[in-house]
């Protein structure tokens, strides 16, 4: 099959789960889907926001989550991230930390702002440098004693990740 079909079933299946659950009101209209180096699919998953009362368990997370379960792996070096919508910062930095290379996605992140998706306000917010203490505000503190222990990591060749 080519690959550019394979990515278009593969994305259907996305779309699929994320229609289910959003109207059984389980989260928004995310979907997301994780395929290794061979297009095999490993996980398929939808937003579970609501259902879950995680802020976290965007589709793109749960997917990350499923396939590292799976696979037996936090290191998903050679999947692609099949997605519904371009991934939300959140998102995106998980697809880094999972050595994902590759995302295919449907939505852009204007298209999430439009239905009042905090996407973009949150891209601006960190672009910006947090310029708005009344969103969050960050306190550098007790760096001395947290080093100490990021020492110990590095000291005992703890896996990096």
């Amino acid at each position: 099959m080519k690959k550019d079909t394979r990515i278009k079933n593969v994305m259907e299946k996305a779309i699929l789960k994320a229609k289910t659950t959003m109207n059984d009101n389980i989260g928004g209209p995310f979907g997301a889907a994780i395929i290794d180096q061979d297009g095999k699919i490993v996980s398929v998953t939808s937003n579970s926001v609501l259902k879950d009362h995680d802020p976290t368990a965007h589709a793109e997370m749960n997917a990350i989550r499923a396939a590292g379960e799976k696979l037996g792996t936090h290191d998903l070096t050679g999947c692609t991230l099949v997605t519904t919508a371009y991934p939300c910062p959140m998102c995106l930095a998980a697809t880094i930390w999972a050595n994902i290379k590759h995302v295919v996605y449907g939505c852009r992140p204007t298209d999430a702002d439009k239905i009042g998706f905090r996407d973009e306000f949150i891209y601006r917010f960190m672009r910006e440098d947090n310029p708005d203490k009344q969103i969050l505000t960050l306190d550098e503190k007790h760096r001395d004693e947290c080093l100490l222990l990021f020492k110990e990591y590095k000291e005992k060749n703890k896996e990096l990740y």
